[in-house]
């Protein structure tokens, strides 16, 4: 590079990372089975972002509940909606979580940390949900018998700013260019 100081030039990180005014937040959510993790995964990497997987941060106590196929209760999902929280606030450049966000109430608590964030909603029906969580069950901490809880607990976000609804059952190339493309 002549005529260009190596101090002055981005980094790579710079480079392949938005500017905090193009940053964007999304939570990728919906029941179990719906498709969080490849579709959050897909879209951190088409747009450049933090994949941050909600499953990772369950307290060790909630996992074996649901593995034993006890459903979280609202204490349960406490201190890991503030841990998720968290985690968004420290990604000033943007990131994507993966997380069910099944209640207003825990998506609320989650835009408290970070007021621009957008939520893409999974949808798809209580058949198909079952059928892949019962597809994944020998390599997945959460059973299909807790699948008719998730669609109980489940308060739509539809109409709430913000949220983006997509057809869990699309193509992920296509929910990709949906999230890409939504402004």
């Amino acid at each position: 590079m002549i005529g260009r100081d190596r101090k002055t030039m981005p980094t790579m990180q710079q480079l392949y990372t938005p500017e905090t005014g193009d940053a964007r937040w999304f939570v990728v959510m919906g029941v179990s089975g719906c498709g969080k993790s490849s579709l959050g995964a897909a879209v951190a990497r088409e747009l450049g972002l933090p994949l941050i997987e909600g499953d990772d941060f369950h307290a060790p106590e909630s996992v074996r509940k649901m593995r034993a196929g006890i459903a979280l209760t609202d204490e349960d999902r406490s201190g890991w909606l503030d841990r998720l929280g968290q985690e968004l606030a420290d990604h000033d450049k943007g990131a994507v979580l993966t997380c069910s966000a099944l209640k207003r109430d825990y998506r609320d608590r989650l835009r408290a940390a970070r007021p621009e964030l957008r939520f893409v909603f999974l949808a798809l029906t209580r058949e198909e949900a079952e059928r892949r969580v019962g597809e994944r069950a020998a390599v997945h901490m959460f059973p299909a018998s807790l699948v008719a809880n998730q669609f109980a607990t489940l308060e739509s976000p539809v109409g709430e700013p913000g949220v983006l609804e997509v057809d869990a059952t699309a193509p992920v190339a296509q929910l990709v260019a949906q999230v890409r493309d939504w402004r």
